[in-house]
């Protein structure tokens, strides 16, 4: 059995500058979403976020947590939002610091979908998803824990409307000085929920097939992209079957 002494400088390309759309990265760690709940009731970043951000902008790219775009897109308690000028002007500060400190940072846009419960959202509203399937498991609420209700299938005319809300969510972010966007496509949220035959029962044009069952993804992508271009959006997404809070409520053997 022999030692062979590792090479110091084998992972040095981690720390070589890469092009990221008409980006020059200082180095290839990104850091990815990660939830942090601290913008109170009204999804409002503060001083707060601008520091937590700026002392992570040595990665090459920061990508923020999940940011709702519209109040009925709601997740999370204490989740920042981008569909007021206060928000906007909130994000503001975490952009200017990241940049101060040398950095690139790209706001993830969220839409929670069936993820989420009325006491998240105005008025009481039910979540919305493709179709009525109810979540497996617990959401942390102002009221503590309560298990997730079963949510209202979109109607089709509403579609279009949601799709506007991704579209607004990307202007307001070129406003609050983001380098990007990036639209948040797994875990069961919105987006995810229309690509997944577990959770898309739809038997209009946005269901069935996987052609349109990826309909409303590839909406939402157009809308996006139509505001600075596809060098300015990003995608995360998930295999369709992988819903993990759906895990073990559907047999394995669905097509997808």
């Amino acid at each position: 059995m022999f030692y062979e002494k590792p090479v110091m400088n084998a992972n040095k390309a981690l720390f070589t500058s890469i092009e990221l759309g008409t980006y020059t990265l200082p180095n290839r760690i990104i850091m990815p979403a990660m939830t942090r709940n601290r913008t109170g009731n009204h999804g409002i970043p503060s001083e707060l976020n601008a520091e937590y951000y700026a002392q992570r902008a040595t990665a090459g790219l920061i990508v923020t947590e999940g940011t709702y775009p519209h109040p009925t897109s709601r997740g999370y308690t204490g989740q920042p939002g981008i569909y007021t000028d206060e928000q906007v002007a909130g994000w503001r500060l975490v952009t200017d610091a990241v940049h101060q400190a040398g950095g690139h940072i790209f706001l993830q846009i969220h839409h929670a979908g069936r993820i989420s419960h009325p006491s998240l959202l105005p008025n009481g509203i039910l979540p919305v998803a493709p179709s009525a399937v109810r979540p497996k498991g617990e959401v942390h609420t102002p009221f503590g824990k309560e298990e997730y209700p079963t949510p209202r299938a979109l109607e089709l005319h509403e579609i279009p409307q949601v799709v506007e809300m991704f579209r607004n969510a990307t202007q307001r972010a070129v406003k609050a000085g983001f380098d990007g966007v990036e639209l948040h496509g797994a875990n069961g949220y919105l987006p995810h929920s229309f690509l997944s035959s577990l959770t898309n029962l739809r038997t209009d044009e946005y269901g069935g097939s996987v052609e349109n069952r990826s309909r409303f993804f590839l909406e939402v992508v157009k809308a996006m992209v139509s505001v600075r271009g596809g060098q300015y959006v990003g995608i995360k997404v998930s295999p369709w079957k992988f819903l993990p809070h759906d895990i073990g409520a559907y047999p394995t053997n669905i097509e997808m």
